[in-house]
């Protein structure tokens, strides 16, 4: 449990007000002293998240965030930083002091989740220092907000099962689906990774996608062969039966091709992972609208993550110097990466999303929609890079997808 990777545990963050008790509730879920507590405002800067398992859901990220009401500059950033937290969202628990019962703030948050369309409860919390009259009061108020409420103390832990019962009975989260690739061979076959070992691969080890593709593989009953590019030709030869799939890192599309006969299944982790975390048909979509740029659009190219550039740089370099052939010009390129996505978009003709993996479902698929809102064709890494190799087609038809309604 505690080594299933990000993109695939669901997100719940703890909101509120500050000194609302969101660090004690966090302490109370959790079982440990995971948040600092203090009756100092402002207590909580950075986000702050523990991993868990609630059964039945399973392995989860709970997040502990600084008030939405903070103020001044500092404050501020805070702020900005706890919205970004909740946009990565599965789910939220929205805290209230039942002292205090909820503020204009509690009503604003309470809309700004209806708005990202999280699934969301409201903790009522401190009932244990509240009077049955002061729980009436602020239940009567807590109506409004048109979400269910559940009166909990983060001190003295009562009604926490009740909490987790009622996050695992919101139902409608956004859960990520069951495989990567299990779906596309039987048990007993024959799966062949490519895995280029270049400046780029990390040292001593090889990247997430494959490492979840390797295990997903084992967990189906497959059997993984991981190899270079090189290597996949004469590994192909020397099988009894041809393999099921093989699975190319994007950057080594046009080369793996090449190597796999065209009888043979064939896409790239980044394709699996659209399927995966995101929405592959919008993605297909946007990329059907390249040939519409022209020299000097703008194209933002986005990444979950954070990493040291190399000269080899597919989101840097690569995809850059490949568009721009494509194109017969020059794009104007923005990039982003980890959990910073510009807030206006606006100016893009085009996003291009990395494959997700150090982040959730629930945050590819907000930008996803977030672009699709304002009309801005999105896609990523591995579906524009068959596309620009005239490999789109041949890429996507393993996946035996169903078309957009």
């Amino acid at each position: 449990m505690l080594d299933a990777p990000k993109s695939q545990r669901l997100h719940i963050a703890i909101v509120g007000r500050r000194n609302s008790g969101k660090s004690s509730l966090i302490n109370a879920i959790t079982n440990q002293q995971i948040a600092i507590v203090s009756s100092v405002p402002g207590t909580t800067t950075d986000p702050v998240s523990k991993a868990m398992e609630i059964l039945p859901i399973g392995p989860v990220l709970i997040t502990d965030t600084a008030g939405l009401d903070d103020e001044g500059e500092v404050g501020s950033l805070r702020v900005a930083r706890t919205k970004l937290a909740i946009e990565q969202a599965d789910a939220a628990l929205l805290v209230i002091d039942a002292l205090e019962g909820p503020s204009q703030k509690d009503f604003e948050t309470a809309s700004f989740l209806k708005e990202r369309r999280i699934p969301s409860l409201a903790v009522l919390n401190k009932i244990d220092s509240a009077t049955p009259e002061q729980m009436g009061e602020s239940t009567k108020k807590c109506a409004p907000l048109g979400i269910t409420v559940i009166p909990v103390s983060a001190k003295t832990k009562r009604n926490i099962p009740t909490l987790l019962d009622a996050i695992v009975s919101l139902g409608h989260l956004e859960a990520t689906p069951p495989t990567i690739l299990g779906d596309l061979f039987s048990a007993g076959d024959t799966v062949i990774l490519n895995c280029p070992i270049d400046s780029s691969a990390p040292k001593g080890r090889i990247i997430l996608p494959q490492v979840n593709a390797i295990r997903d593989i084992l967990d189906h009953g497959g059997k993984a062969i991981v190899v270079q590019t090189e290597e996949i030709r004469s590994t192909i030869q020397s099988l009894k039966n041809p393999p099921a799939l093989v699975v190319t890192d994007s950057q080594a599309f046009e080369e793996a091709a090449k190597a796999t006969p065209e009888e043979i299944p064939f896409t790239s982790f980044s394709i699996l992972f659209a399927r995966y975390l995101s929405d592959i048909n919008t993605y297909i979509e946007g990329v059907r609208t390249v040939d519409s740029l022209k020299p000097g659009d703008k194209v933002l190219i986005a990444e979950s993550c954070t990493h040291r550039r190399c000269d080899e740089d597919i989101g840097m370099v690569k995809i850059p110097n490949w568009l721009n052939s494509h194109m017969g010009g020059k794009l104007e390129y923005s990039w982003s990466s980890g959990y910073i996505f510009p807030e206006d978009i606006s100016s893009y003709k085009l996003i291009i999303h990395c494959g997700g993996c150090m982040t959730n479902r629930r945050e590819l698929l907000y930008r996803v929609r977030k672009s699709r809102e304002l009309g801005i064709p999105i896609t990523n890494y591995g579906i524009l890079i068959a596309e620009l190799h005239g490999l789109l087609e041949r890429a996507v038809r393993p996946l035996r997808l169903q078309p957009t309604e």
